[in-house]
């Protein structure tokens, strides 16, 4: 029986995580997910790739507000969720310029200070729509909110312990930030899920997601300590030149999910070819 068996969401870009028991499918995304997001001077997004250290700044939500606190040092920030400036400004995720909108400048001014470089954290309302790449979607009209790409990541619990066995010491599912994680079926079946529902809530695999060195900060501590898992994923996960471990996911309807939730898969695709050492 296959089993949504964890639920997550980040709402900054590239900050600590939250574990729910159930979350809002909205047609961006989770609820909250990824709808705030830090950029330096230019507008360009900041990530643990460049910035590890993000990854100890903690959130949690207290009622309508969204709570920060850097692990590092016990300072915390906090500010209304409704909350932004008036004036957009143009911000830059990958490929994708779009506009969004400072939180406020004090809010910015303490990620600065933290950081020790000019950062702004900017929010994405409901009226900004950005889409995702139309070579994998359903409709062409589908959108994301700061993520890398794609609303939802799905991982199964048995592809981290098929994972976990080959490495001398295991990682936790948090190195993969995904969204979705469930339990039963074989490791990485994922892979191949194209059509599936989430108790009632119809979804659509799309697309491998191609990992990179963000998986090798543990996100405790926010140190690279090795090329792990990285380098053990390369030699039994790697198609063309990319890592590949989880599932990209479109949504094709929206509702609420829940930890407990059967997943039912109505279709599949074709696998991946992955070179084997």
């Amino acid at each position: 029986m296959l089993q949504l068996s964890e639920i997550y969401i980040y709402p900054v870009k590239s900050l600590g995580g939250i574990s729910l028991s159930k979350a809002q499918v909205t047609d961006r995304g989770l609820a909250h997910d990824r709808r705030w997001m830090l950029v330096d001077e230019n507008g360009r997004f900041l990530s643990q790739r460049e910035f590890p250290q993000l990854a100890i700044f903690q959130t949690a939500f207290e009622g309508n507000s969204l709570k920060i606190k850097n692990k590092g040092n016990g300072h915390h920030v906090i500010f209304d969720t409704n909350e932004y400036q008036s004036d957009a400004i143009i911000v830059q995720v990958w490929d994708d310029t779009l506009q969004a909108f400072e939180v406020n400048p004090t809010t910015s001014h303490w990620f600065s200070e933290a950081l020790d470089i000019p950062v702004k954290l900017v929010y994405m309302p409901d009226n900004i729509h950005r889409k995702t790449d139309g070579a994998y979607a359903l409709t062409g009209e589908e959108i994301t909110s700061f993520s890398d790409g794609y609303p939802i990541l799905i991982i199964g619990q048995s592809s981290l312990n098929n994972l976990n066995e080959r490495l001398a010491e295991p990682v936790g599912i948090n190195r993969f930030r995904p969204n979705f994680v469930f339990t039963g079926g074989e490791a990485f079946e994922e892979d191949e899920w194209h059509e599936f529902h989430v108790g009632q809530v119809r979804f659509f695999g799309v697309k491998p997601c191609a990992r990179c060195i963000m998986t090798t900060i543990d996100p405790e501590t926010g140190n690279k300590n090795n090329k792990e898992p990285l380098l053990t994923l390369n030699k039994y996960r790697k198609a063309g030149n990319k890592i590949l471990f989880g599932q990209n996911v479109l949504i094709s309807q929206l509702g609420e999910v829940s930890v407990g939730d059967s997943i039912s898969v109505l279709s599949r695709k074709k696998l991946e070819k992955f070179n084997i050492d």
